[in-house]
């Protein structure tokens, strides 16, 4: 089974952030599929298990950019 979570990021601008939030989620134990959409700030995370919020964080905020919230 696996479950889908969006998330609110900040600071996406281009293509070039959508794969940088997408690349460190992707590390991410668990996690299939990354979207990330920069026009509306949304992340899509697929993964096997509920992910740590806090771990999510840590990697958007290696990509350079700030976890809002889930949508």
């Amino acid at each position: 089974m696996s479950i889908t979570a969006t998330y609110k990021v900040s600071g996406m601008s281009c293509g070039h952030c959508e794969g940088a939030v997408s690349g460190e989620i992707s590390e991410l134990p668990g996690v299939s599929s990354v979207k990330a959409v920069a026009s509306t700030g949304e992340v899509t995370v697929t993964s096997e298990t509920a992910l740590d919020d806090e771990a999510v964080r840590t990697a958007v905020d290696e990509a350079g950019f700030e976890l809002v919230g889930t949508v």
